[in-house]
């Protein structure tokens, strides 16, 4: 099903008249294989006829049951891991290794324990050739921004888990890629930090001059609504897009929202069409 059909399946409508727009991300019938453990030559499939287009400025979650494929893709499209089929673009031009356009924060932390956050958020522009005395104060104007002027002394044992994670996106922030892209990053927090740095995340990505281009794996039906302008629901594995959902709620978010009646129909959509492919697994088990 291509991805207009699959839009007009879920939003009950179609994709304006004229030309597309040029799209900042696009993945065309990506195939992923891994080999079987044992094997030679069988191999399994991960994502197959995988469909995705995202538009620059667009804040896009990607739901699905666990082992769809979610984690998968964005690697591919970090250039962390090649693929079998198909192409993923970006900006029209083919993936083909690391992009430093592409910025990517993971559920894992990734600091360096005997750095301090200042210096954490300074490591990749460091390797990008950044002067001592710039790159100091590019880190600094991060760390501002995600509300860690306080903390820029201290070691990663010294922060919480939420300031902690902070970090890793100012380290990200701070080389200003084009793309972000993020695997789950709050999945280990408890409710309330993973909510508090949700709405940290919305503020940071709104008050750029230009909003960033975000893709966000995730396996919470709460958070993908709470954050995005769209969300792409996966199939069970092997991985395609089964669907892409408008989500028609008003920015600036706020944790009112959570409550409200549009919020709750809008992750009503959502939860309908997960379960489809959840309850299908569990059938077949």
């Amino acid at each position: 099903m291509s991805q207009q059909l699959l839009e007009e399946s879920v939003t009950g409508g179609s994709a304006p008249d004229g030309p597309r727009s040029h799209a900042k991300i696009e993945a065309k019938r990506v195939a992923k294989l891994y080999p079987k453990p044992g094997s030679k030559r069988e191999t399994t499939a991960v994502l197959d006829g995988f469909d995705l287009r995202i538009e620059s400025g667009e804040f896009l979650s990607l739901l699905g049951p666990s082992g769809c494929g979610k984690s998968t893709f964005l690697n591919i499209l970090a250039g962390l891991e090649t693929y079998n089929g198909g192409t993923v673009l970006i900006d029209g031009k083919r993936v083909d290794g690391v992009d430093k356009n592409v910025g990517v924060v993971f559920q894992g932390y990734a600091l360096f324990p005997w750095l301090t956050a200042q210096k954490n958020v300074e490591v990749g522009l460091k390797i990008r050739g950044v002067p001592r005395a710039d790159r100091r104060a590019r880190a600094a104007e991060v760390l501002e921004t995600v509300g860690l002027t306080a903390a820029a002394d201290r070691l990663p044992h010294q922060l919480s888990g939420g300031m902690r994670q902070r970090v890793a996106i100012a380290r990200v922030l701070a080389y200003e890629p084009e793309i972000l892209v993020f695997d789950e990053p709050f999945a280990a927090l408890d409710a309330q930090t993973r909510e508090f740095l949700q709405g940290e995340l919305l503020r940071i990505w709104e008050s750029g001059e230009n909003k960033k281009t975000v893709l966000f794996v995730t396996h919470s039906i709460d958070e993908a609504v709470f954050l995005s302008d769209r969300i792409a629901v996966m199939t069970r594995s092997p991985g395609s897009v089964k669907a892409l959902i408008d989500v028609d709620l008003p920015r600036h978010r706020t944790n009112e929202l959570r409550s409200s009646e549009d919020f709750v129909h809008v992750r009503s959509r959502v939860a309908r069409v997960l379960e489809e492919e959840v309850n299908y697994g569990s059938d077949a088990r």
